[in-house]
């Protein structure tokens, strides 16, 4: 809650719960591909020891799921059940913190949007594995099962699973503690099963659990319990771009006293996100990624994630008519967040369509307390070295989402427009990702 002093700017430190950030520049959670082979702790240092170099403040590694089997959301996702290698992370928070940077775990669960429910070679290769499920999965998403485009055998978490399941959030925080994490990310958004809880057109329990706000609380109880004082930040979604159609829905109004509510609870942290109760471009928003569905190399993965080379290329076809409706909006969550950061006194952090530094200047102590970005990274890992060096700064990335629809088939989060890639090289050239300390 804005208390009247003056603006922050990017580089005055925040306090998360007692942990002091250097400023207020973030990566947010990414998909960062590591796995958990023996090569998954220096992938992941690769990945996010340049932006701790560079100056950020805040790196948030990517979601990672709490469970041994299940829950994965798209290939290549980190799993954090297993203590002996949570405590090889270690590795990865000191690279961070040598660079005087903090760093938070994002723990997360598909539930419905598992890789069970639409990746047909890994439904083939795990046929005993059913979704986690906070209630039957809405007609909607039946329909989408007819048509063939998913397959769901749900399984309806019992009041004591649920219960099981948050204690599940509370071990791996517990774990990645213990492990050097500074932070505790809850991935309460884009339609994991931390949202399905949160959400009407998800949820429709009879139990305790059919409080939309009860799960997040049962898991911050359980993280307390078990890793301590530890900051928790979380995601909290708005569903403010479901389609007609789908008439329960979480509105804004809900979703700031919801915030509030958080707040009261403990948590240190929000979030606050637009978005829809499905898997769709208003997650990231821009132009259609027509050179990612066409290249060669990736068809192949496709298929397997999809089922055929048709399938594929309906889904690219939906993917096509969502980019009219989800083109590429500056900061589409400074008014949402705006509205939550009147009403609690935590910080609120806002992330989605930052690109330039004289925005981010605007949005701080107004409708934020830090900024996040996170495609802009696949392009420039050292983006923060230019943004706290040059009060003008922008991003070379061009919102293509080439970088994303690759995932689907397994491949790494990477830049892979040229033009946007020469023009990261000639920045390079010159010096510009150096950092002036």
């Amino acid at each position: 809650m804005s208390d009247g002093s003056p603006s922050p700017t990017l580089e005055t430190p925040l306090s998360v719960g007692g942990v002091r950030l250097p400023n207020r520049l973030y990566r947010a959670p990414l998909l960062e591909c590591a796995g958990n082979g023996p090569e998954a702790v220096d992938a992941l240092i690769a990945d996010l020891e340049p932006a701790a170099a560079s100056g950020a403040g805040l790196l948030c590694q990517g979601a990672t799921i709490v469970r041994e089997r299940g829950g994965c959301a798209a290939p290549g996702m980190t799993r954090v059940h297993d203590p002996e290698f949570v405590a090889e992370l270690e590795r990865l928070t000191d690279a961070v913190h040598r660079h005087g940077a903090r760093i938070a775990i994002q723990l997360e669960h598909g539930g419905l949007r598992s890789m069970e429910t639409w990746h047909r070679e890994y439904r083939r290769e795990h046929p005993d594995l059913r979704q986690l499920a906070v209630s039957e999965p809405p007609w909607q998403l039946r329909a989408l099962e007819r048509a063939g485009f998913v397959a769901y055998d749900a399984h309806v978490l019992s009041t004591a699973e649920v219960y099981e399941l948050a204690a599940d959030f509370g071990r791996a925080a517990a774990r990645a503690v213990d492990a050097g994490y500074d932070l505790i990310h809850l991935a309460g958004a884009n339609m994991g099963i931390v949202h399905q809880f949160c959400s009407p057109f998800y949820n429709r329990r009879d139990d305790e659990f059919g409080d939309l706000g009860r799960f997040f609380e049962v898991v911050l109880a359980e993280i307390r319990d078990r890793a301590g004082d530890v900051p928790v930040m979380t995601k909290v979604p708005a569903e403010t771009e479901a389609p007609p159609f789908v008439r329960r829905r979480r509105s804004v109004a809900e979703t700031v006293r919801l915030c509030q509510r958080l707040a009261a609870a403990g948590y240190d942290a929000l979030v606050p996100v637009n978005g829809s109760v499905f898997w769709d471009m208003s997650v990231i928003r821009g132009e259609f990624p027509d050179a990612a569905w066409r290249a060669e190399r990736h068809r192949d993965g496709y298929t397997d994630a999809f089922g055929s080379r048709l399938r594929a290329a309906a889904v690219a076809a939906a993917n096509w008519v969502e980019s009219f409706q989800f083109d590429f909006e500056p900061a589409w969550n400074a008014d949402l967040c705006r509205r939550v950061r009147d009403r609690v006194d935590v910080p609120v952090l806002l992330e989605g369509g930052v690109r330039e530094r004289p925005r981010i200047d605007s949005l701080l102590g107004d409708a934020c307390d830090a900024v996040g970005m996170a495609r802009p990274f696949y392009a420039e890992p050292r983006l923060p070295a230019r943004l706290l060096n040059d009060d003008g700064a922008a991003v070379v990335c061009e919102n293509c989402n080439n970088c994303v629809v690759p995932q689907a088939a397994g491949e790494a989060g990477v830049c892979r427009t040229p033009a946007v890639l020469e023009r990261a090289g000639r920045l390079r050239a010159e010096g510009a990702y150096e950092d002036d300390d």
